[in-house]
Order: structure tokens, then sequence, then C-alpha cells
């Protein structure tokens, strides 16, 4: 598995070959540097740790602060863990960036949702709510939630209000339809997850 550590900066639209207008989202991939890299002898697995962002010094703490001058990297914003059969071909200090990634190829973006706050369940679960005439006063309530005598509980994974969205998804299968080199670029077909600026994991077959 290959995979970056991206930034999604919003959504457009540009013109195919055909003159077709396709949906795209853009996302700022790397420079990822390679801050450490794990193998079965040290750590039992193989796999790479990357960085993203800029991270003032002052504002990382002792433990990571001592992680990245092990590796001689300046601190980063977020770190990373990529799993690999063979991490051979990396080095401490290496730098991932877009060209990891080929036009037609297909991706998987994993992100956190929006996050909407406490909600009802009309908005959580689309609920259609009670009368909104005739006096009713439970036109947005759940009503009833459980029974009485039998079996005098609440069943578990009742539909309830609470927190809604700023959850972990993962959308598969988009294509990558265009890479910008220069400005660490890609846009890949169709929605992903989160707000913009909201920060994204991009991962591939290798």
């Amino acid at each position: 598995m290959k995979g970056i550590i991206g930034k999604k900066l919003g959504m457009t639209r540009i013109f195919n070959d055909q003159g077709r207008a396709v949906p795209v989202t853009v996302i700022e991939v790397g420079p990822c540097p390679v801050i450490q890299v794990k193998t079965k002898d040290s750590d039992g697995y193989d796999a790479i740790q990357i960085g993203f962002g800029k991270r003032k010094a002052k504002r990382t703490n002792k433990a990571r602060a001592g992680h990245f001058a092990k590796s001689g990297q300046q601190p980063t914003h977020l770190l990373r863990e990529l799993r690999m059969d063979d991490v051979s071909g990396f080095d401490v200090g290496a730098q991932i960036t877009a060209e990891l990634f080929k036009i037609g190829e297909r991706v998987k973006v994993t992100g956190f949702t929006k996050g909407k706050g406490f909600q009802g369940v009309v908005k959580r679960w689309g609920f259609s709510g009670g009368p909104a005439t005739h006096g009713s006063k439970s036109s947005r309530e759940a009503g009833s939630i459980g029974q009485c005598a039998t079996p005098a509980k609440v069943w578990k994974n009742r539909k309830m209000p609470g927190q809604t969205g700023n959850r972990k998804k993962t959308v598969s299968n988009l294509e990558v339809v265009q890479v910008d080199l220069e400005k660490n670029l890609i846009a890949v077909k169709g929605a992903v997850p989160g707000h913009a600026n909201g920060y994204v994991m991009v991962t591939g077959k290798a």
C-alpha cells in the first residue's frame, strides 16, 4: 500500500477531452517527510511514519520534539503510519510528493465528516416527526422509545438524539483526474469527507 497525507482545499469542476464537466475535489498532498522507518527486526512489523504541515518548535511537546530530533527533521503538524510489505526503498528524511499518483489510477480517501453538534432525531436520522397542526406539541420529538412492563427497558441501538457527524469515513474507488507536481495538488473525481482545509489520508495500491 502507498499513501500520503493531504489537505482538502475544496471542490470545483474541470472539463475532460470530450468537453464534459467532471466534479472534482482538489487535495494538497505533501510534501510529506519520512520521520521513521520501522522494520520487523526493530518493531515487529514493516511501516513508515510520515509527517505533514509545519509546526512551531515551541508548540511541540518534549516527547514529540525528541522524536523529531532523533530523525533530524523539523516538527510537523500531523504524523501518520503506513504499513508496508517492504520498506527497503525508504530512508528517513525522504520526501513523498504528488509524484506518488498517476492520472487514471484509483485511490481511497479517509477523513472526518463535518461535525454538526448535538442534533435531534429529525435531522440526525431523518424522522418524519409528528403532526404540525391541530394543537400537536410533538412535531419534532422522538416519541416513545421503550415499553412498560415487558421488557421494561430501552433496546440497545435505538435511534436517539446525539452527536452528529465528526466520524471517520473512507471513500473508495476515486479516480485521479489531474496531478500538479509543481503545487503538489491532485484532483480526484467526486467528493471526499470533511470540510475545506480538513486533513485527509490518500492511499492506493503500490
